[in-house]
């Protein structure tokens, strides 16, 4: 593992939420409504969407993402009593416009001027990343928004990593692939890919045995 520059590659790919949408916006831009348990609501709330796509994916059905992030949503609810219910409509609309992290549109920029494909791969079905991108005004720097949608199945399978090679016609050498979740970078470390982890908060390392190329503080060490 290492916190050099990331290869560079001709086509680099991005994870959406936690990557370049910030998925504890939505609660933070509600906190002062939610009160004191905000921060264990959006703590539960990301835990069970992806608990919820681990487990569909094990028993081979699939839901779109928004219905998971509903549903995960409505766990965290009856998880924190304190915060009132009404607040989920304005929850879930936060959600459909996460705050984008500061440094993706420069880090686009960059890897646009070089002459990289730039895209997103993600767990989020067509609708909620149509919103995301829109609300970040990033989609002109995007060649690709790739959606499990097309699969029905979602990550870490290895048919989900393969929508970036069948979109591009590349070869798994030609990706680098960053994501600040760890389970995704060993889900694309797997394939194949050349990997980047955005390592924000300076979580331990796992999924030893899949190693990310490189370790970023942020988008920032994308080039």
């Amino acid at each position: 593992m290492s916190s050099a520059v990331p290869p560079v590659r001709p086509v680099v790919v991005f994870d959406a939420f936690g990557t370049l949408f910030d998925v504890h916006s939505a609660v933070a831009r509600n906190a002062a409504n939610v009160g004191p348990a905000a921060a264990r609501l959006s703590e539960i709330w990301r835990a069970k969407q992806l608990e919820y796509t681990w487990t569909l994916s094990l028993m081979g059905r699939y839901e779109p993402f928004w219905r998971l992030t509903e549903r995960a949503l409505d766990h965290a609810l009856a998880r924190t009593p304190e915060v009132d219910p009404a607040l989920r409509e304005a929850l879930l609309s936060s959600y459909r416009s996460l705050d984008a992290y500061g440094e993706v549109p420069g880090t686009l920029a960059r890897l646009r001027a070089r002459g990289a494909k730039t895209a997103i791969l993600s767990n989020g079905d067509e609708a909620m990343l149509a919103d995301a991108v829109a609300a970040a005004g990033i989609g002109a720097a995007l060649d690709a928004v790739l959606s499990v949608d097309a699969v029905r199945v979602f990550k870490t399978d290895p048919r989900t990593y393969g929508l970036v090679e069948a979109r591009f016609g590349c070869s798994r050498d030609d990706v680098l692939f960053v994501s600040s979740n760890r389970w995704d970078v060993a889900g694309a470390a797997a394939f194949g890919f050349s990997t980047a982890w955005v390592n924000r908060t300076g979580a331990p390392d796992e999924y030893l045995d899949l190693p990310p190329g490189v370790v970023i503080g942020d988008l920032g060490g994308v080039r």
